[in-house]
């Protein structure tokens, strides 16, 4: 693949790449901040308890974040997350495997030692969530130490991508302990003898699209570690889990975030739908998915794509209002399902206008505001990371 933006070359995104992933330390601040301080935890959990009471507290909060915090960040700390530093890993794993660049190599491997020494604990296999508490409705509020399916995904493929380069079998046991997680602590929420529907936590909480789908991909990813009845039931769970998505597939293309409730279209998260789709037929035959992605990719760049900016817009259906006008997470994900997908053409524009949008100097910002404001500088878990490892596939043409 051609060099797509400033930083496509393999020297020009290995220099981003190392600014921000070659460190000891990846604690970072985060838009969620102002929400993970005591009086913003409970003003969300108001809102969600009653929209109508904690609609006003939310906003001032919102624009307090916004215009008056968003620099100086006074009351924030930095904090760890584990995405960012399976991310991380990710990335120097491809750049060392397009250089060979040894620091690359020993970076990553202080990534993965920091994932091994920090899980959530309490639970039957080795797991990571967020880090901080998190009340998404009025009757579930994930603590600190709250294990998600969609982000244990990310270390899982950041051990497995380790082992494939190194030929390293040091974390197979973890890998078979995060086996455990997704086997024995995920639940089953809904099941027929087609499909099924799991968790998004170690509880029965709630059904989200786009987390069905990292379990799927998850289940297929350690079939080579499995043996016996737990690699047929592994497999087993991968058909159903599928079978739910293309059941819930409406007939334009897209999905909702969630199928129950009162929910919404997004485009980070139909992306992440795609690209678990994507990965896991490339692993197992799942019956009729190119159909399926062609569908979904074709809705998501009709609905969302703004042809004018280039960029692909936050949401084609939204349930709340929002300050954001543009924001790398939705274009990080789509330029990776672009380049899973080898759609050149998208692959080249999208970098440009990611590059002249979200870019100043070796700055990455995360959002755009209505007022074509970049906001949130070197947000490393929203949305610079998962940038970085689009970055770093297209540097070292890899596709995991």
């Amino acid at each position: 693949m051609k060099s797509l933006s400033r930083y496509s070359s393999t020297a020009e995104s290995a220099l981003l790449l190392e600014h921000f992933c070659c460190r000891a330390d990846l604690a970072t601040y985060d838009p969620y901040d102002i929400w993970k301080t005591p009086l913003g935890f409970h003003v969300k959990d108001l809102f969600n308890r009653n929209r109508a009471v904690g609609f006003l507290p939310a906003a001032g909060l919102t624009l307090f974040d916004v215009f008056l915090n968003g620099s100086v960040r006074l009351f924030y700390s930095r904090q760890e997350y584990p995405i960012v530093r399976a991310l991380a890993a990710l990335s120097l794993l491809n750049l060392y495997q397009s250089g060979g660049k040894r620091a690359h190599l020993e970076f990553a491997r202080q990534h993965l030692q920091w994932l091994a020494e920090h899980g959530c604990h309490g639970y039957a296999g080795a797991c990571w969530g967020l880090g901080f508490d998190y009340p998404v409705s009025p009757t579930i509020i994930y603590d600190a130490n709250t294990p998600f399916c969609t982000i244990t995904p990310y270390v899982l493929d950041a051990f497995v991508e380790y082992n494939k380069v190194t030929g390293d079998s040091g974390y197979s046991s973890l890998v078979g302990s995060i086996h455990d997680f997704f086997d024995r602590d995920i639940r089953v929420m809904q099941e027929t003898d087609d499909w099924m529907a799991t968790s998004y936590g170690p509880l029965p909480d709630r059904i989200v699209t786009n987390a069905i789908s990292y379990v799927m991909y998850s289940y297929a990813q350690l079939l080579p570690y499995l043996t016996g009845q737990a690699r047929e039931k592994a497999l087993l769970r991968t058909g159903k889990l599928y079978a739910f998505l293309r059941l819930n597939q409406q007939p334009d293309g897209s999905w909702f975030y969630s199928p129950e409730g009162r929910s919404f279209i997004d485009c980070f998260h139909t992306c992440i739908v795609l690209k678990n789709i994507v990965k896991t037929s490339r692993l197992v035959d799942l019956p009729d998915s190119t159909a399926i992605v062609t569908r979904g990719y074709g809705y998501m760049k009709e609905k969302m794509y703004d042809a004018r900016r280039g960029l692909f817009r936050r949401f084609s259906l939204s349930n709340k209002p929002s300050l954001v006008k543009y924001d790398l997470y939705d274009n990080a994900e789509v330029l990776g399902l672009a380049v899973l997908l080898g759609d050149d053409q998208l692959v080249a524009s999208l970098s440009r206008a990611i590059d002249q949008t979200f870019h100043r100097g070796l700055d990455v910002y995360s959002q755009i505001d209505g007022l074509g404001v970049r906001r949130n500088k070197n947000m490393l878990r929203w949305a610079v990371m998962p940038y970085l490892y689009t970055l770093s596939e297209i540097a070292g043409h890899h596709v995991a």
